[in-house]
């Protein structure tokens, strides 16, 4: 299938062949009739594509900042390598579409094939085929054309602007910025029995207002328009201002201000500056609200991506009813778009319609694009036929986000013959194998789980697939890699131990930090034998409560997703296994187990401290390892500095280096020489088994657990 996507370094646009996109649970993949261009939204990321690296970095200083963050950890030539990684990658474009649903998840049960629907949100873009979660999805009317449809999520966001200004039948309202969803606005306050008073300052935006029924509608820079406004409302100001403009000035905010009513409403819906003037704010004591886009549930991934709906009676309008009630809209004809669907072009032709919008070149307001439904599309797209060294192992890569494309993917190239990428993105999918030479590319894992060509399996999906996957791969008989965590289910622990005593392949789970040169260098010191005592502080910085990490479902928590890493490491350095633990938590406000420590022993006598705090400054360094041992002494900063104490002190220090290459390119060579995995698998499973033994000992408050072999 063909996808629109653009290039972030250079800004080209172009009709990508890619994948269908992966049918996740509590999706519906749906075939495009139609896609609305956003113009004011899309336009801007258009725009700031086509800069150039100084202009780029003027648009967008949040990310130069973390740029520079990274740099100080990573060093400036990775840094730069893993910024271009991301420009060079297709980027999508759109966020609202309609058309009729081809395939469901095995779990949705309100949506069948052949049902008309629009879509909203990241995954509704410019593409043939498009999958998208439930909660952003809707049922449309057959009545309703389909090119009206695509509207429904820009008109959802008008929506939620509407509700926010809470108006009364009878009440008036003032819109400032007559685009097409400052139009859409118009028309569903009339639809509401409000009075309306449209602002622009685009003659054209004005005289639709008033074809579409605005009661007034005037240019911003009218003689008068203040004036006309109190006469318009009485003499008393607006009841409320929305505005829906899109500009850096602050002249709309300050406007709104001058045209409210003694305590009336500001709604911000479209991309404006707060950085308002306060004298009418003060004086009229008004009330400043913001419209978080469709409305409830929008940038929450428990209910977008996770599909748990907010109660009726609590949440009235939710992002998905706001859908709904503009689809109701549409049906019943309260809503007319006949007089705003100013162009449709051929999806083949959707660059003109974007170079038409950036030059302007001639009046729009709705802009479609029209997918041809009786192409057939396809799949999985073949790229590369080309056949590697038969001695080199035939690699299938699940999962292509950033860890793989900055720390796998770099070290594997030229390495292995690298068959296949299975990733839920499609503009990723093909992205990557472009850029690396896979064969082929999919949006079903299956497939590559399922081709007798590939012998070696890379998983880097989110934790909550990694075991599916793992036991999948084994199953099949190939060779194993997965990053951490090994699975998030005690019981998926046991099965995974199981698969692999059946079979013959190897396991690898991502402790790097094993294969790093400085814990090298800390093995040769302490040789096996030793009892040890070990210090390991990480200060791992606090993540937002609702973040994918903390979900038990997605995540497993910050213990399982990352403390594993340490444990592991720990047991490594003392070379031992672990005879028993404990461990007790900090709760926070959130109910948060991520600041901890745990008190580990080992069957040779070694004992190891881990600290994992998230509640620290983030100018400290992550990490700090001390070990101890037979009037040794070493001090591990950050993977950056080390410094042994022993009869001579020795102080080695360089860039950041935290294993992974030697990691990948050790299991590579295990593969091609037909020896063990680096890693022993009962170490892996040690490690896992240990750190869902933390959980435990939390739970029951800094229990003592015993580690059984």
């Amino acid at each position: 299938m063909e996808q629109l996507t653009q290039n972030l370094k250079n800004g080209n646009m172009q009709l990508l062949e890619v994948p269908f996109p992966a049918l996740s649970a509590g999706c519906v993949l749906v075939r495009n009739h139609f896609s609305l261009i956003s113009a004011g939204t899309e336009s801007k990321t258009v725009k700031d594509a086509r800069m150039g690296y100084i202009g780029k970095a003027r648009s967008r200083k949040d990310e130069v900042k973390k740029v520079l963050k990274a740099a100080q950890t990573y060093g400036w030539l990775n840094t730069y390598r893993m910024v271009m990684q991301k420009l060079d990658a297709p980027s999508p474009l759109g966020y609202s579409c309609a058309g009729e649903v081809m395939a469901v998840a095995s779990d949705v049960t309100d949506f069948h094939i052949g049902d008309f629907v629009a879509c909203g949100g990241p995954g509704a873009v410019h593409a043939e085929v498009v999958s998208v979660p439930v909660n952003l999805c809707v049922k449309i009317d057959r009545t309703v054309p389909m090119q009206y449809a695509a509207f429904t999520t820009l008109g959802s966001i008008a929506l939620q602007g509407v509700r926010q200004a809470d108006l009364r039948l009878g009440e008036n309202a003032v819109v400032i910025g007559l685009g097409l969803l400052g139009q859409l606005t118009i028309q569903l306050l009339k639809a509401s029995g409000i009075r309306t008073f449209g602002i622009d300052l685009d003659p054209a935006a004005v005289q639709k207002a008033k074809e579409c029924g605005c009661d007034v509608a005037m240019l911003r820079s009218a003689e008068g328009l203040e004036h006309a406004v109190m006469e318009f409302s009485g003499g008393y100001g607006s009841d409320a201002v929305i505005l829906t403009a899109a500009t850096e000035s602050t002249d709309p905010i300050d406007l709104a201000g001058e045209l409210s009513r003694k305590k009336g409403k500001v709604i911000v819906v479209g991309a404006v500056p707060t950085g308002f003037k306060r004298a009418h704010y003060f004086r009229k004591e008004l009330e400043l609200k913001m419209s978080s886009s469709y409305g409830p549930g929008r940038y929450d991934p428990e209910y977008e991506e996770g599909g748990i709906d907010y109660p009726y009676a609590y949440v009235r309008w939710t992002e998905n009813r706001n859908m709904q009630a503009f689809a109701s809209l549409l049906s019943s004809g309260s809503i007319d778009l006949s007089g705003l669907l100013s162009h449709t072009f051929d999806f083949s032709n959707a660059a003109v319609a974007y170079q038409m919008i950036l030059d302007r070149s001639e009046p729009f307001f709705g802009i479609v694009l029209q997918y041809d439904t009786k192409k057939e599309v396809k799949s999985t797209v073949r790229i590369n036929e080309r056949q590697g060294s038969a001695q080199d192992p035939s690699i299938g890569l699940i999962g292509a986000g950033a860890f793989a494309r900055n720390f796998l993917l770099p070290v594997l190239d030229k390495r292995v013959n690298l068959t296949a990428v299975a990733t839920a993105r499609p503009h990723n999918a093909r992205g990557i194998a472009d850029k690396f030479g896979f064969q082929y590319c999919t949006g079903n894992a299956q497939e590559i789980i399922s081709d007798k060509n590939i012998n070696t399996v890379f998983i880097a999906t989110r934790h909550d697939s990694h075991a599916e996957y793992v036991l999948a791969g084994l199953k099949a008989g190939k060779n194993v890699f997965v990053e951490k965590p090994l699975c998030i289910r005690y019981e998926d622990l046991g099965e995974i131990r199981k698969a692999y005593s059946n079979s013959q392949a190897r396991l690898m789970l991502g402790f790097n930090r094993r294969f790093a040169p400085m814990v090298k260098k800390i093995r040769e010191v302490f040789p096996a034998g030793q009892s040890l005592a070990i210090q390991y502080r990480i200060n791992a910085g606090a993540l937002p409560a609702d973040h994918w990490i903390h979900n038990p479902e997605t995540g497993g928590g910050r213990i399982l997703g990352e403390v594993c890493h340490f444990i592991d490491l720990c047991t490594f350095i003392a070379q031992s296994e672990i005879s028993s633990l404990s461990a007790q938590a900090v709760r926070d406000a959130g109910n948060l187990s991520d600041t901890l420590v745990i008190g580990l022993g080992f069957k040779n006598g070694s004992v190891a401290s881990v600290s994992y705090f998230s509640n620290g400054n983030k100018e400290v360094n992550k990490e700090y390892l001390e070990v101890f041992g037979s009037g040794i002494s070493a001090i591990l900063d950050d993977f950056k500095t080390l410094q042994i104490f022993g009869r001579k002190t020795e102080r080695i220090s360089g860039n950041q280096d935290k294993g992974h290459e030697a990691e990948i390119i050790a299991f590579i060579d295990a593969v091609k020489k037909g020896n063990p995995s680096p890693i022993p698998a009962e170490e892996i499973f040690q490690s896992t088994l240990a750190t869902f033994k933390v959980l435990e000992s939390i739970a029951g408050n800094g229990q003592r657990i015993v580690i059984q072999s």
